[in-house]
């Protein structure tokens, strides 16, 4: 009897869920998020938003934001949640944004926030290039420990090293626009040249040099902190290095694509990317956050990384990125992954 009555139940509670479920947005949402921040992220949306449903489209930062400007005449995204900031300003240019101010914007650093009235996007947090070091594989092959960029150069570190492509990985462009940055277009180049010597690949992943580094690959890999964090916490046998001559940063952003069908449900979500649960979200990788007042939980964060961070300007080096791709491309793909 017990069971015909909760039968009887779920029958009765089986239109209302799907009636609920009829009348959700799906939201079609183009990201570079790391895939392991996907679900959280999503949970955390649709519990908050409760008339959407997230549909995920994840690539590498170079990959996503080159779908996104081929398909500018006929969006398929909603929103872009998750994104380089050097994207975001390249769409914006292209005027593929929509215009649009979150609630709360008004609370987030000022650098961290579009300058447009209304805003054409917003951030999430920044993340920085970094040196995941081996000790491990140091201590077979007698390398030494770098403390700067230039130390790589050594040439002890021959077919040690891995380090994003930056056509391909947002982490790879922003390490390459800090290093122009801190030294000069010129001597970045010529630093890159003889860096060159030593890289043994150039992924299509940011993360995926940090990765080879902890499997114990490559001596080091050049890669973003949130992934050296995260395996650092997980045991690995690697040292997160931040370089003492200043290190690259990108922003990670959320923005509305121009000509979506779900500008309102588009709207809500771009509200709760700037919320405090959110950035509690984002907290959970990285520790610098674009509202001020949130503790990040990530453990074992280096607090160098914020007294190191180079002097960049974001939407300078968004203008110049096509060209900086193609001489770096030029000059150094032969060393590259498959795709």
């Amino acid at each position: 009897m017990r069971s015909a009555y909760l039968a009887a139940g779920l029958l009765a509670f089986m239109p209302f869920a799907e009636a609920e479920a009829q009348s959700r947005t799906r939201l079609t949402v183009y990201t570079a998020l790391e895939n392991e921040q996907l679900a959280p992220f999503k949970a955390a949306a649709e519990a908050a938003v409760r008339d959407i449903e997230i549909v995920w489209v994840r690539d590498s930062t170079g990959v996503i934001t080159a779908r996104l400007i081929a398909e500018r005449q006929n969006p398929r995204a909603d929103v872009v949640w998750g994104l380089s900031v050097y994207s975001l300003l390249q769409m914006e240019a292209l005027e593929m944004l929509e215009g649009y101010t979150p609630a709360g914007t008004d609370a987030l650093r000022p650098n961290m926030r579009s300058d447009r009235s209304p805003m054409t996007w917003t951030g999430m947090d920044a993340f920085v290039s970094t040196i995941c070091f081996n000790t491990a594989v140091a201590a077979q092959r007698n390398l030494p420990r770098p403390s700067t960029w230039a130390d790589l150069l050594d040439p002890r570190f021959r077919n040690q090293v891995a380090m994003p492509n930056p056509s391909s990985s947002g982490t790879g462009f922003l390490t390459v626009a800090g290093w122009m940055g801190a030294m000069g277009e010129a001597n970045a180049w010529s630093y890159m040249t003889r860096l060159h010597d030593n890289v043994q690949v150039y992924t299509h992943s940011g993360s995926a040099p940090c990765n080879n580094a902890a499997r114990g690959e490559y001596g080091v890999g050049i890669s973003l902190d949130m992934r050296a964090v995260t395996l650092r916490n997980q045991g690995a046998p690697i040292e997160v290095i931040v370089p003492t001559d200043g290190v690259g940063f990108d922003l990670e952003g959320t923005a509305i694509l121009r000509g979506t069908r779900n500008l309102d449900a588009a709207k809500r979500l771009a509200d709760f990317a700037v919320s405090r649960p959110a950035m509690e979200q984002y907290g959970r990788f990285y520790a610098m956050l674009a509202l001020p007042g949130v503790d990040a939980t990530v453990r074992n964060y280096p607090p160098e990384f914020a007294q190191r961070l180079v002097n960049v300007n974001f939407r300078e080096t968004a203008l110049q990125r096509d060209r900086i791709l193609r001489e770096w491309s030029q000059r150094f793909d032969g060393k590259s992954a498959p795709r």
